[in-house]
């Protein structure tokens, strides 16, 4: 399934012009998908309408899809129905998130609403709701995925609860969403903002490192900015994230020769299928390289988890091939050519048989 990257905005708490100027420049890093809150809609139905429909056309037009976050007060606010979506759909949006659920009849039937309108479930339950949607044969290809966020410090999920409500979805084969958080965006639905993450772990993290996370887990395809507005450099750099393999970002020892740094930063690496619990081994690039001579440097110290490290000419077969330190070890044979960023060895758990992985450097 393509990845993706979106953007929230919230009208009833921002200016149009700002909202308009942020979706340009998204739209301009390749950002394709909005989550637009209507959660703290009071203002009348006609209001809400004239403003909606303006900023959601814009979106349209510059190629985004738009979702609308809706929760059962809004239907009364509006005095509008569950059963019938033309609201919505005259406004311009692709579909609508269900901040609450129902009695899965309920969703299996809206999915089938006359707009081919998408229904976002809220997947940060670890329960059979989806199951139970699905047992009312509902219109598979039109229902999506999506966590919540969480504004309150200390209260977005902790990973393995995570990982348990994606694999809910992604046995069913459904498009999964989450959100990471702008360290410097303060724009949400409360008046709490403490950050907008679905996971507690990435709060403080850089936004990209989020990102690179959620894609790693292989369970998320599209990954949305909660709080508004990120920076451009931010928006920046989740537009260079690789969404389809991990690629980690890395520092050079001072000693690394060309020849390690080319080894490094040009190859497609891939993780040994019969593999050691030690380090990860890319052994293909020790063939590539063979008759490249690579000098003993940075060799007598204890590797630690994230060392890059190299075989040089001491080490026969095995030099110039590349391992990632996964287990504290130490080998006069292996030169250390430089480390993973600490906020990045999160990522190295999911290096896996065959895996295949790529560096940058920091």
């Amino acid at each position: 399934m393509m990845r993706r990257l979106g953007v929230s905005i919230y009208p009833d708490h921002s200016d149009v012009k700002t909202d308009e100027d942020y979706l340009k420049r998204a739209a301009n890093y390749g950002f394709s998908r909005i989550f637009m809150s209507m959660l703290e809609v009071t203002e009348g139905k006609e209001v809400v309408a004239e403003k909606f429909t303006h900023i959601i056309h814009f979106a349209k037009d510059l190629g985004y899809e738009v979702i609308l976050d809706i929760a059962p007060n809004i239907f009364d606010e509006l005095g509008i129905s569950y059963d019938d979506l033309a609201f919505f759909h005259q406004l311009g949006a692709d579909g609508i998130r269900l901040d609450a659920g129902f009695d899965g009849n309920k969703e299996a039937t809206i999915s089938f609403n006359p707009y081919n309108m998408i229904i976002e479930l809220n997947m940060s339950n670890d329960v059979a709701y989806l199951d139970n949607i699905l047992s009312y044969e509902a219109n598979r290809p039109f229902l999506y995925g999506c966590h919540n966020f969480y504004p309150q410090n200390g209260t977005a999920l902790p990973f393995d609860f995570f990982m348990k409500c994606n694999e809910r979805y992604k046995k069913q084969g459904m498009r999964t969403a989450a959100f990471v958080n702008s360290q410097f965006g303060d724009i949400g639905p409360w008046d709490i903002n403490d950050g907008l993450p679905t996971l507690e772990m990435h709060r403080n993290l850089p936004i990209e490192v989020q990102a690179k996370h959620l894609f790693a887990t292989n369970m998320i395809d599209d990954v949305i900015i909660g709080n508004a507005y990120a920076t451009d450099e931010e928006l920046a750099a989740l537009s260079k994230v690789n969404r389809y393999q991990i690629q980690l970002a890395i520092e050079f020892v001072a000693d690394a020769n060309p020849v390690e740094k080319e080894i490094v930063t040009t190859v497609q690496h891939f993780r040994r299928g019969d593999i050691t619990a030690q380090v990860v081994r890319s052994t293909e690039v020790r063939k590539r390289f063979k008759a490249e001579a690579n000098p003993l440097h940075d060799h007598t110290q204890e590797f630690q988890r994230g060392d890059i490290v190299i075989g040089n000419d001491n080490f026969g077969k095995y030099k110039n091939e590349l391992q990632v330190v996964l287990e504290s070890h130490s080998d006069e044979r292996k030169n250390l050519v430089g480390r993973v960023t600490p906020d990045e060895k999160i990522l190295l758990d999911f290096i896996k048989p065959w895996s295949k992985f790529k560096f940058e450097e920091k």
